[in-house]
């Protein structure tokens, strides 16, 4: 069970594996710590950016390019088009050259169109302009394959529906932040409207580019090391089958060293000890010698090393059940999301027209942030859970239980249809936390389901709900 200490504490790793067994968020210093807060920091800036038009296009951006409410319709839907597209790609990519560099080419692909916003002078320049910052949206599978690649199974549900939550909510947050750099720039440098709204996006631009120089410049690309290596590392993985397997049968008497190499002469712990010094010492972390428990071993066991993506094997991994399972689970929880976002200003501003435009932005954006809190919470649960019983099902029986309680709230929302503020806002909060909390609890059973074709799955996973929710 994670400690408070464990927050920025260097964290023991599975012997086999390397990937955390706890998630030391408040310590960048370790490679864990830093990947993690990289990881849902680019996330966050990258939704940010893709987020940033609607808060602005109400008034100040429709009036300044004489926009209808089509040319916006129209610009909402390239720009979920873009992320669809780009989802599509990033998956095999992540698998292929690996996560991290996926992720800092998305980041650096959709900077370059958050520099530009401000040359869009018309509605098909605006158009084209959203249609490439949609690409940031893709950044959320590259930040979801990288946390799955260095935290291990018993953590790893907390760590990616932290890093999804914290990040989304850079789509909530920019509702806050974007409307107060345009009146900063209006009212403190005396900037007209038409110039501070174009002026605004240079900053996301500085800090996506920034962000993507630093994750190239001080993360690893995987436990191991380079991505290039993962062949290596699978042959010697090959390797250790031979001696494993008969030391599952007999758990508690078995040489950490035997595991790693295969045989438990002399020469072999020599070696052994050589490769464990190897593979941690650009991690600046310790391994325990001593036999590890025994769930160590067996989720070692499971052999998670992402492998070369195929047509055979994208094909086997996206159509199995477990894949649509997870697909049809992800479709009702983050699908209930996306159409609640994208129409919850608009009925609150409708429903309670004292708020004004401003009031019901910053009511809806409520919902959006809530993702910092309510989707971790869903994947800390959901380890918690499996924790205690030790069995997949309980991950399972969560998801479902998430999912059917907020079809509860929604038909709550819908019969009573409140004419008070409180009790709305208190509704809307409550189908906030079991909506994303159930995405949070499906991060956590990601890392069961085709471990070897990550990549592929989370793309397929993910751009399927997308497709169908986008617009």
């Amino acid at each position: 069970m994670p400690t408070i200490s464990s927050l920025w504490r260097a964290p023991s790793v599975n012997p086999v594996t390397l990937k955390a067994r706890s998630i030391p968020a408040f310590n960048p210093l370790n490679v864990y710590g830093r990947v993690f807060s990289i990881s849902w920091f680019a996330f966050f800036i990258a939704f940010w950016s893709w987020y940033a038009f609607p808060p602005l296009l109400t008034t100040t951006i429709r009036q300044d390019l004489h926009l209808s409410q089509t040319d916006i319709a129209n610009s909402n839907i390239v720009s979920m088009l873009a992320t669809l597209l780009v989802r599509l790609f990033a998956g095999p990519a992540c698998d292929r050259f690996g996560p991290r560099w996926t992720f800092i080419v998305i980041l650096l692909l959709g900077a370059v169109p958050t520099a530009l916003a401000g040359t869009a002078t018309t509605p098909g320049g605006l158009i084209t302009v959203r249609f490439f910052v949609g690409i940031l949206g893709g950044s959320f599978i590259p930040c979801q394959v990288y946390t799955t690649s260095f935290f291990d199974k018993n953590i790893v549900g907390t760590a990616t529906s932290l890093t999804a939550g914290l990040g989304n909510a850079g789509g909530g947050v920019t509702f806050w932040v974007m409307p107060a750099i345009l009146d900063s720039l209006v009212s403190r440098q005396g900037m007209t409207d038409r110039v501070a709204w174009r002026v605004a996006f240079v900053i996301p631009f500085i800090l996506i580019t920034f962000t993507a120089l630093f994750m190239a410049l001080t993360c690893p690309d995987c436990p191991t090391g380079s991505w290039s290596a993962r062949s290596r590392e699978l042959r010697l993985h090959h390797e250790m089958r031979d001696a494993f397997i008969p030391t599952l049968r007999n758990p508690k008497s078995y040489d950490l060293t035997t595991i790693l190499t295969g045989d438990s002469s002399h020469d072999a712990k020599k070696l052994g000890s050589s490769r464990n010094h190897n593979n941690c010492n650009h991690l600046h972390i310790t391994v325990h010698d001593a036999p590890t428990q025994e769930d160590d071993i067996l989720a070692a066991a499971s052999w998670e090393l992402v492998e070369k993506p195929t047509y055979h094997r994208s094909v086997k991994a996206i159509a199995s059940l477990p894949t649509i399972a997870l697909v049809v689970a992800y479709f009702c929880s983050l699908g209930t999301e996306l159409s609640v976002n994208s129409i919850l200003g608009a009925y609150y501003f409708d429903k309670f027209p004292s708020l004004g435009q401003t009031g019901s932005g910053n009511w809806a954006a409520v919902f959006g942030v809530l993702n910092a809190i309510f989707r971790p919470a869903g994947g800390m649960f959901s380890d918690i859970i499996y924790s205690s019983t030790k069995s997949l099902w309980s991950k399972k029986v969560l998801v479902h239980v998430f999912g059917v309680t907020t079809g509860v709230f929604l038909l709550l929302i819908g019969f009573i249809n409140p004419q008070s503020k409180a009790i709305m806002f208190g509704l809307i909060t409550g189908l906030a936390f079991f909506v994303e909390a159930g995405n949070g609890g499906n991060f956590s059973l990601v890392p069961h389901v085709h471990p070897s074709s990550i990549g592929r799955f989370i793309s397929s996973d993910r751009n399927f709900t997308i497709q169908r929710h986008g617009d």
